[in-house]
């Protein structure tokens, strides 16, 4: 297909380390822009990543129309702002993750029109391993799904960096915590009913450096998850049901250089086969995903009222830091 040609809104790091690196792997798409606030700053960025053209504003980058879709990876209250401003503009936009802040300021996206397709940047439901987890669950080879288990955290106690700055949509289950929510959603094809969490929050932050949470997905079916911004990086994922289990090892973080590996265990304790996947960029495999959707070459399988769901289950895990109680989504 003809490659989309994107445009990349900010030089921030999950940009500059992960997403575009596997952007620039693909022969569907061509990264032709960067912008920043500062010039030099995204001038800086171009170089290092080899893009052509660098711009000194957000707007001025959403006004060039040679540029058919667009990246949105800044902090998460301006993922609304800007991605409805990039709209605007005639773009489609893939907005990295959480959508927005609260279920609220998400749905101001239904304004988006017909036509101009965003979707929220998970790129786990795009990984092979987790599209391969998924194929080996559908043909019932772990029996009936129970439980799902996922532990995710990592250590970050910058005052400045966003994700701890509580004002702007910092804090552990916005951050990391979307991504048990996501993959619950993803492998159980259902959504929860209800949830409830315990959270502890940073005394100078404010943010929720950890949070443990419950959700029932109805038939018997529950995810159970911890995840933490202040404990050492650790991830990973258990999948059990009434014939097996499947062990992620690393669900979420999944390294594009090698092998992603995942375990399979019948009903004999610590029994079981390592599968291992071919090499491959889950970013470059959504951009792809994305891309073909624009071209019409494929269905959408996650839009606006995928990512408004989402945030509205974590609206519920916050209502019940609060209640201290089930709260129903």
């Amino acid at each position: 297909m003809k490659p989309v040609k994107w445009g990349i809104i900010s030089t921030a790091n999950i940009g500059m380390a992960k997403v575009i690196p596997g952007m620039l792997k693909s022969k569907e798409l061509d990264v032709v822009a960067i912008s920043s606030r500062d010039k030099k700053t995204a001038e800086a960025a171009a170089k290092k990543l080899g893009i052509k053209q660098a711009y000194g504003s957000y707007e001025e980058m959403l006004a060039d129309p040679d540029i058919e879709a667009v990246y949105n990876p800044l902090p998460n209250h301006l993922h609304v702002p800007l991605t409805l401003a990039a709209v605007k503009a005639g773009k489609h936009v893939l907005c990295e993750k959480p959508i927005a802040i609260t279920a609220k300021e998400a749905k101001k996206l239904k304004k988006v029109p017909k036509g101009i397709y965003v979707a929220e940047a998970f790129m786990v439901r795009h990984a092979l391993q987790w599209q391969a987890v998924r194929a080996r669950i559908e043909k019932g080879e772990i029996g009936t799904l129970r439980l799902m288990q996922v532990f995710f955290s990592y250590y970050l106690d910058d005052p400045k960096n966003v994700r701890n700055i509580a004002k702007i949509g910092g804090g552990g289950l916005l951050d990391i915590g979307c991504y048990p929510i996501t993959v619950a959603r993803y492998i159980f094809d259902a959504e929860p009913k209800a949830v409830t969490a315990v959270f502890d929050r940073d005394p100078k932050f404010k943010t929720d450096r950890a949070a443990s949470g419950l959700a029932d997905f109805g038939k018997g079916r529950q995810l159970s998850f911890a995840i933490s911004t202040q404990t050492a990086p650790f991830q990973r994922v258990q999948i059990a049901g009434t014939k097996g289990r499947i062990e992620v090892e690393i669900p979420f973080n999944a390294p594009p250089d090698k092998p992603n590996r995942y375990f399979v265990q019948g009903m004999a304790m610590n029994e079981g086969k390592t599968y291992e996947l071919p090499v491959s960029d889950q970013y470059q495999l959504q951009a792809e995903a994305f891309g073909r959707v624009i071209r019409k070459d494929k269905k959408a399988a996650y839009g606006i009222k995928d990512a408004i769901q989402n945030m509205k289950i974590i609206d519920a895990f916050f209502r019940s830091e609060k209640s201290r109680k089930w709260e129903e989504v």
